[in-house]
């Protein structure tokens, strides 16, 4: 199978509001269009995960994320130049209006510009971020392989063939504001 045509079909599917599955640097991820509220919403559904906790949103570049995010310091602008592109995630003070579908019950999103290079080509094909969760229901096992999210999660149409870029557990979150390590 065409590497482009896997990527065009999920920019379609993205486009067309479908919750997709895609490699990211530790686990498969879950990703949708995080403008698309219906689309969320779905993919909380799917995943079975409360709307409260929050989401994390992927892009290929900081430009990306930018409408999901406050104005920043430079200090903090630097500390997230130092980690990016790369496998930390930040909790930013979110921008204002954003939605809680996307925030949670949180003043902050958690971003991230993504390391993997199939995926970065995914958000940069799809013209915007997406959103990042891993790929398993609530409480199981996060998916590490195509056929495991298959296996769980058949109702997602569309899963990108890939390999995650080999960390052992899912990203590291931090709090820019605290420098406090979340996970």
């Amino acid at each position: 199978m065409n590497y482009n045509w896997k990527i065009n079909q999920a920019v379609s599917a993205l486009k067309s509001g479908e919750v997709i599955a895609y490699p990211t640097e530790a686990v498969y991820g879950l990703g949708c269009d995080p403008w698309n509220k219906e689309a969320v919403l779905q993919l909380l559904i799917i995943k079975q995960r409360p709307w409260q906790k929050g989401l994390i949103i992927i892009g290929s570049d900081l430009k990306q994320l930018q409408p999901f995010i406050a104005k920043l310091p430079e200090d903090t602008l630097k500390l997230l130049e130092a980690t990016w592109p790369g496998p930390t995630t930040w909790l930013l003070p979110a921008s204002e209006g954003l939605p809680s579908f996307l925030t949670g019950e949180h003043d902050t999103i958690a971003v991230r510009v993504t390391a993997h290079r199939q995926t970065a080509h995914l958000c940069r094909e799809f013209g915007g971020p997406i959103i990042s969760t891993s790929a398993n229901r609530a409480g199981m096992r996060p998916a590490k392989t195509k056929w495991q999210v298959n296996n769980q999660l058949s109702e997602i149409q569309v899963v990108l063939s890939g390999t995650c870029s080999g960390l052992d557990k899912p990203t590291e979150i931090r709090d820019a504001q605290t420098g406090e390590k979340i996970r």
